[in-house]
């Protein structure tokens, strides 16, 4: 579908030998956890996935897309203790915060940075953020069951989808595109990357929330309110040809009071 794509090229994609099954053990036994069933039968055919792309723009290729799923060696966990940090040095643990709103209603609730969640990375995303690996009970760990969110720039969590398979469908159906994880947040994507979405459309996109970021950025005018004080002065200078009637009125009081001092006159006459 990319190949055939106008203006595409340089569409590269890295084979990758299957993971050895005794390394997600070690991996698993490392990190205290179990991968998902679907995450795990993925590393089992390829471990990890890289496709990147190219346009061309005055014929030199520009790279524009890019698909990345972390090796199992480099599914490393997020905000874990270095040697190099210092003692007193903050952590991601800090921007914790007790006073924040959980998830209620439809709102999943978000991970957690300290020791209640444990996340790992997907996919650096570019450096325009993360695509994590979630899991939001960290004790007991004995359970797959895990999330797949975004953390963005700002180190706010938004919420992808509910399984591995889920993400890897919208990673592919997206292209790759830069920054399509921001279309699943409330902001949404940036102008620019609005214009590689129309110009390389993908299968399915969340096309109801960037109609309504589009909509929010016409500027809408209402003929009727914006003329609406026009209208109103042509009513004030009509009103000036209705004065003249008491010039009338005291027009034909004159006349009718020269009338009567003629027919005074006549009489005395």
């Amino acid at each position: 579908l990319l190949e055939t794509s106008p203006g595409v090229a340089e569409v590269t994609f890295v084979e990758k030998e299957p993971a050895e099954r005794h390394t997600i053990v070690s991996w698993e036994q490392k990190n205290s956890c179990v991968l998902p069933e679907d995450l795990k039968n993925f590393y089992l055919m390829t471990d990890g996935f890289q496709m990147t792309w190219s346009v061309k723009t005055d014929d030199t290729p520009m790279p524009l897309g890019s698909m990345v799923i972390n090796s199992i060696s480099k599914l490393c966990r997020l905000g874990g203790s270095s040697m190099y940090t210092l003692p007193n040095a903050p952590t991601l643990a800090d921007l914790e915060d007790d006073t924040d709103e959980e998830g209620n209603g439809d709102k999943p609730e978000r991970p957690h940075f300290d020791s209640r969640s444990l996340i790992f990375e997907l996919d650096p995303c570019n450096g325009n953020g993360k695509v994590c690996l979630v899991y939001k009970h960290a004790k007991p760990v004995t359970s797959p069951d895990t999330e797949i969110w975004f953390l963005d720039r700002a180190l706010y969590w938004h919420f992808l989808t509910k399984t591995f398979t889920a993400y890897y469908r919208l990673l592919i159906t997206h292209l790759g595109l830069p920054q399509w994880q921001y279309a699943f947040t409330s902001y949404g994507v940036s102008p620019q990357a609005k214009q590689w979405f129309n110009m390389y459309k993908p299968i399915t996109i969340n096309t109801a929330l960037l109609s309504e970021e589009a909509d929010s950025f016409v500027n809408k005018l209402d003929p009727n309110k914006v003329f609406k004080s026009k209208n109103k002065t042509p009513v004030m200078k009509k009103k000036p040809p209705s004065q003249p009637a008491g010039s009338q009125k005291s027009h034909t009081s004159m006349t009718s009071s020269k009338t009567s001092s003629l027919a005074g006159n006549s009489s005395r006459k």
